[in-house]
């Protein structure tokens, strides 16, 4: 089937089952406080990108070229699970490369089923929901581990990657639901970190923002920085990447994991130009700066794209702590942004920021006043 034929039209019911899950909320306490059951149900919520013939986006934009396409419901998918095919699964052994003559299933093709079903059982597997789920996607909604795993183990490397109509793949889903166990049996067998749901997210940038480590720890281990360095840089919908989001909602291990991993510390965010010391200089978060500042890779006198640097910020918002720690640090009290300001002119009056600042930079006919005898 070609991969033009998995369009789904975005009209959807009320009364139906949303399998997919939230992308990405907001940072404010508010989005969260709004939405108790972390996504998972609801109906109204489901959406998905809109190609010029108002229907969502086929595979150019979505991995879900390996599948049949169905109008099945999820209810419908759960009822043969009831029915007893996962016990007909979990009895089919492991199939390897070499049960399937050492050849991967070929893109938009249906993957072989495991012995032991007939064609019918198969089907139920190899379909999508009207959802664009899988049923390995609703075995983890539903957080049914013991059948993830199974299907982990069954389903070949490309089908992992499928994207529901909110671009989720499975391990989107894990990681929403923080089920580090299936995180890493879904990356031992090969899902890729790299997809994006509707907000521009991958599966790390989730565990960044909600501060599961053991979800970002298990999908980080063991991968060549090679593989991993691609998702560390890549930026979402919203011009983060994953240290500027764990930055922004406080979420220290998480900044400390990433720099182990290799984040780049002075990658910049893509509407100011912020880096992830900036960030941190907003929030107030003086553990967190001393934490960043402690990395020699870090740059204290990083500009933003109108030449602010942390120390404009931290005056600016007369933050005298933080101040104090970016100046002990070595950071350029006299480098003027594109307003032509330098972090001094920005103190207001503020006698403890003031007193930060020696005042050494006077010159009269080139010579320094500090010293100077009249």
């Amino acid at each position: 089937m070609a991969s033009g034929d998995y369009k789904k039209d975005d009209r959807m019911d009320d009364n139906r089952t949303d399998s997919g899950i939230d992308s990405y909320r907001s940072v404010s306490k508010d989005a969260e406080d709004d939405d108790d059951d972390d996504g998972v149900g609801g109906g109204g919520g489901v959406s998905c990108r809109k190609g010029a013939d108002g229907k969502c986006g086929g595979a150019d934009e979505r991995l879900d070229s390996a599948y049949d396409s169905a109008s099945l419901t999820e209810d419908g998918l759960l009822e043969r699970v009831e029915d007893g095919l996962l016990g007909r699964v979990e009895d089919c052994r492991i199939s390897t490369a070499a049960d399937y003559n050492d050849e991967p299933a070929a893109t938009g093709t249906t993957p072989p089923a495991p012995p032991g079903l007939d064609e019918q059982e198969e089907h139920f597997l190899t379909t999508i929901t009207e959802d664009g789920d899988t049923i390995l996607h609703l075995a983890i909604i539903h957080e049914d581990e013991h059948f993830a795993h199974q299907l982990i183990q069954w389903f070949p490397k490309d089908v992992l990657d499928i994207q529901n109509n909110l671009y989720q793949t499975p391990l989107h889903l894990a990681t929403y639901l923080s089920l580090p166990s299936t995180v890493q049996s879904l990356v031992e067998k090969g899902a890729s970190l790299e997809p994006q749901d509707r907000d521009g997210n991958t599966p790390l940038h989730v565990a960044c923002q909600h501060g599961w480590i053991d979800c970002a720890a298990s999908m980080t281990w063991g991968v060549s920085p090679g593989k991993l360095t691609p998702v560390l840089e890549t930026q979402n919908w919203k011009g983060l990447a994953c240290l500027h989001v764990a930055t922004v909602n406080g979420h220290h291990q998480l900044v400390k994991l990433l720099v182990k991993k290799g984040a780049d510390l002075n990658i910049q965010e893509g509407t100011s130009g912020k880096t992830a010391l900036h960030l941190a200089v907003e929030r107030h978060d003086v553990s967190l700066v001393v934490l960043l500042l402690q990395q020699q890779s870090a740059d204290v006198d990083a500009a933003m794209f109108n030449g602010c640097t942390p120390l404009h910020l931290a005056v600016g918002r007369q933050d005298a702590t933080i101040a104090h720690l970016l100046c002990q640090a070595d950071a350029d009290k006299m480098v003027r942004n594109t307003e032509n300001e330098t972090p001094l002119d920005l103190a207001d009056g503020n006698d403890d920021i003031l007193a930060l600042f020696p005042f050494d930079d006077i010159q009269i006919s080139g010579r320094s006043v500090v010293g100077m005898k009249f």
